[in-house]
């Protein structure tokens, strides 16, 4: 394990990356991202990615500590109040990790079940679909170029960091961009709301399949209910309108998951 290195001055250099992070983000263009609370964090020391450092309190680190015990990056204590000063916001879980982003990542060549998110704008919906995703046996996240960001903090937050376990790949051209996954041989399913489509409990799974899910509201655009192979809908009680679409996708795959 890394020696531990206490810091007294919220401005010491070293912590740069955790500075004032209630007024910006680490950005995809920066290559980091940041992860928060002792849940969160531990996965990240459990899931293989990089970690850049790790800065806690000392009660944290002594939980944190048989999973630290192979660390050599940098371990950094501090107090509540310098923790909170360092941020700029109370940090009430006490322990935080700056982690490397993923490079390069590709679609698994065994995977078998997709998630697709397009133009989803809430953190705490990606979050959600992504901490789904990994319960139900979704080898991979692929999201459209106007997707958030699934890496950001709100986001790895409520995924509890699910989204270091399954590779997140982002398209640069939508929706032509789903054609690879069909020459993958994967059918893509849209899940919409709508009486014409087929009722989920009527799916059939195919071998491989891409779920995909659209924004709160507009649900898929025309242009990826096109590409799509089939569309799905889950029927709901007289005066339903429809689903948060984080708890649509659970149910979706959840039945997906059941017939393979």
């Amino acid at each position: 394990m890394s020696a531990v290195e206490t810091v007294e001055d919220p401005n010491d250099p070293r912590l740069a990356d955790y500075r004032h992070m209630k007024d910006r983000d680490l950005s995809a263009e920066g290559g980091r991202f940041v992860a928060e609370s002792e849940l969160v964090v531990r996965r990240l020391l459990e899931s293989g990615l990089e970690v850049l450092s790790v800065l806690a309190t000392p009660l944290r680190l002594s939980t944190l500590g048989d999973a630290l015990a192979s660390a050599t990056h940098p371990i950094y204590s501090a107090t509540q109040a310098v923790l909170d000063a360092i941020t700029g916001f109370h940090v009430h879980r006490g322990c935080l990790a700056i982690g490397q982003r993923p490079r390069d990542t590709a679609l698994p060549a065994a995977a078998r079940t997709v998630l697709v998110l397009e133009d989803l704008v809430s953190a705490d919906n990606i979050g959600a679909a992504a901490r789904n995703a990994a319960a139900f046996g979704v080898d991979a996240i692929v999201v459209s170029p106007r997707t958030a960001d699934p890496f950001y903090r709100k986001a790895i937050r409520v995924s509890i960091g699910a989204v270091f376990q399954l590779p997140v790949i982002r398209l640069a051209d939508w929706p032509a961009g789903l054609l690879l996954l069909k020459q993958q041989g994967f059918a893509l399913l849209g899940a919409v709301v709508d009486d014409s489509a087929t009722p989920l409990g009527a799916v059939r799974r195919p071998e491989k399949v891409a779920l995909l899910l659209g924004a709160e509201g507009p649900g898929l655009s025309v242009a990826a209910r096109a590409a799509c192979d089939g569309l799905i809908t889950i029927p709901m009680a007289p005066g339903a309108d429809s689903l948060n679409v984080a708890t649509a996708g659970a149910v979706a795959l959840f039945h997906l998951q059941q017939m393979r």
